[in-house]
């Protein structure tokens, strides 16, 4: 089977041939990966690793300085100043917002006052070109994030503030955000959702122990605009992966009332979020992607300890409506190249 195909196998309710698998990674782990391997192009690397690659596609911008399949991460075309910072003395570098736009709005007009992209921006004539260059590989095309991209809007302390003290800011520039996101949306899948599997409706707001916010504020200022999105998609055929960091239990049933088809990453280290628990109580309803832990095994532990936790993992995730095998996260800069083709190897040979 084609990575596509199997991919599609789990969102059709069959069995394909082996557990498909994907790959998050820094681009620091990537450029290595590429020398380590002797591998020209990431293309060549999925090959040689096994990889069912999802393939992140997204049209461009005139104005944006960036490159990322994130829209919401096109920084400069929100006003968001941002810093590169390193890491792990030097190993790796992110960037972070340090300018917030909106961090000195009081009132709903400030809010309107601001320049706002327009959908129409976008240029979305490559898409079908960037879509047939992938053909046997699932394709994601299309992204939100609200509360992320509100948090940088804003400032992240402000913003959690905002749900409290200033619901009417938050309410505003939310809803503001959710117009750009879906007009995007509607483009994207009016040109190529004949082409697509997936589009990202995702958050982070799980830490490691606990939510960024109750169930009660996620259900009054994200959950309707968020059903909004998956609805538009699902009305095209195309399905929704949601990616959300850390102990975000309380919120699956709500996700799962939203439409979700894909929940990453299964933090499965962080309070509630046991792997069989998750099975157990959601497992007829979701498909599992990652779970194959970025925190402990796979930088600090050996090629062994990530083999028999893949093992592992399509053992419990096996009674899940479906199970992709992936890092759970982002493969960070400290992570061997050992453990990483240990990861690939296993995927293979546990099925």
């Amino acid at each position: 089977m084609t990575p596509k195909e199997r991919w599609r196998a789990l969102f059709a309710g069959s069995k394909p041939d082996r557990a498909p698998c994907d790959y998050w990674g820094t681009a620091e782990v990537t450029c290595r990966l590429l020398r380590d391997l002797g591998c020209p192009t990431e293309a060549e690397l999925w090959k040689q690793l096994g990889v069912d690659k999802c393939i992140h596609l997204t049209p461009s911008h005139p104005r944006a300085t960036e490159d990322t399949w994130h829209m919401q991460s096109l920084f400069s075309i929100w006003q968001i100043g941002t810093a590169k910072l390193s890491y792990g003395d030097g190993i790796g570098v992110y960037e972070e917002a340090v300018v917030h736009p909106l961090g000195d709005a009081q009132i709903v007009a400030d809010v309107e006052r601001f320049a706002w992209p327009d959908p129409e921006e976008w240029d979305y004539s490559s898409l079908r070109a960037q879509c047939d260059r992938w053909s046997e590989y699932p394709i994601l095309i299309g992204t939100s994030e609200p509360f992320y991209l509100y948090c940088r809007l804003r400032g992240m302390e402000r913003a959690l503030a905002d749900l409290i003290e200033a619901p009417e800011i938050a309410e505003a520039i939310l809803e503001r955000i959710f117009q750009v996101d879906q007009g995007i949306f509607r483009r994207v899948l009016d040109q190529v959702a004949d082409y697509i599997d997936l589009v990202y409706v995702a958050e982070d707001l799980g830490t490691q122990e606990s939510l960024l916010m109750s169930p009660r504020l996620f259900r009054q200022f994200l959950k309707p605009r968020m059903k909004r999105l998956i609805d538009l998609a699902h009305s095209f055929g195309v399905k929704v992966m949601h990616h959300d960091d850390g102990a975000i239990r309380p919120l699956i049933p709500d996700l799962i009332e939203t439409g979700i088809d894909i929940l990453n990453p299964v933090q499965w280290r962080c309070r509630g979020m046991e792997r069989e628990t998750l099975v157990r109580e959601f497992g007829r309803s979701l498909i599992f992607h990652g779970g194959v832990d970025n925190q402990q095994t796979l930088p600090f532990g050996t090629p062994e300890d990530v083999r028999r936790q893949v093992a592992e993992n399509i053992r419990i995730f096996r009674d899940a409506r479906g199970y992709i095998v992936a890092p759970c996260h982002n493969i960070q800069a400290n992570t061997p190249t050992a453990n990483i083709v240990a990861l690939y190897e296993a995927v293979q040979e546990f099925n």
